[in-house]
């Protein structure tokens, strides 16, 4: 099964068809394993081969691509991991969201509540601007050029005590803190006392997926605190983009150092 995916995998990644040698030297398996393998990948629709004068070269079909999308509508972002962030939420003492992108808005779709007499007003269905929470910012650090581009004439300016207004330019830098940190903060600019902290997920296209985060007073999210908040967020990302079927080299550098451990779980 290992030797299978192997060769399965690299068909997917080749630029162009490769032969049986190319193929059991590429993933050092015996010449007559791959030949079994490929075979069976043509059997089932797979793989296809081109035939040039004495040689065949083998490439895979986009029977891969309908399993995929297939699995893509089944993929529920609002249960993908609610046990993990239950747990974090329970570690931290912090309610856990899970945000998309909807336009310029961020769309909450799950969250992890901690038990107690106070509780933040975040629910599944809320709507922010996507550059006011660190859901929004995190996934905005991410996205292509082009759609970056989109959404930022629709900046908008917070409430809180520590909002400013914010140029493209400059939203543009905090995003590249938000690319090298590997994770996204706001304080107090959409809503004075509160802060938030997210990280970015991926899909198994290597595309940013949505964002994970914690939600808390700004005097908590500071110190040890905010350090063990960023490493649960990005941590749980990780652990969310794995399920996405996002692979360690699709990951941005930032993130792809961390991936091991959570990919193991």
């Amino acid at each position: 099964m290992d030797r299978t995916l192997t060769v399965l995998e690299q068909l997917v990644t080749a630029e162009e068809g490769l032969t049986l040698t190319a193929l059991a030297k590429v993933t050092r398996i015996p010449l007559a394993t791959c030949a079994s393998i490929v075979y069976t990948l043509e059997h089932r629709g797979y793989a296809t081969r081109k035939v040039i004068g004495r040689s065949h070269f083998w490439r895979p079909t986009l029977r891969l691509y309908g399993l995929a999308s297939q699995l893509v509508r089944k993929v529920d972002l609002s249960q993908i991991a609610i046990a993990e962030m239950r747990a974090l939420a329970e570690e931290l003492g912090m309610p856990v969201h899970i945000g998309v992108l909807d336009g310029a808005s961020v769309v909450y779709v799950a969250k992890a509540a901690t038990p107690g007499f106070i509780q933040f007003d975040t629910y599944p269905g809320k709507v922010a601007p996507f550059d006011l929470t660190a859901l929004g910012r995190a996934i905005a650090a991410h996205l292509p050029e082009d759609e970056l581009a989109v959404l930022l004439p629709h900046l908008s300016a917070g409430q809180g005590p520590r909002a400013h207004g914010s140029s493209p330019e400059a939203f543009k830098k905090l995003l590249e803190r938000v690319r090298t940190d590997g994770y996204a903060v706001e304080e107090e600019e959409e809503q004075a006392e509160i802060s938030c902290l997210a990280a970015p997920c991926f899909n198994a296209e290597g595309r940013v997926a949505g964002s994970v985060g914690v939600t808390g007073f700004a005097r908590d999210l500071v110190g040890d605190r905010r350090d063990a908040a960023a490493r649960g967020v990005v941590h749980l990302s990780i652990v969310i983009s794995r399920r996405l079927g996002c692979r360690p080299g699709a990951l941005p550098s930032e993130l792809d150092g961390s991936y091991d451990s959570a990919y193991r779980k």
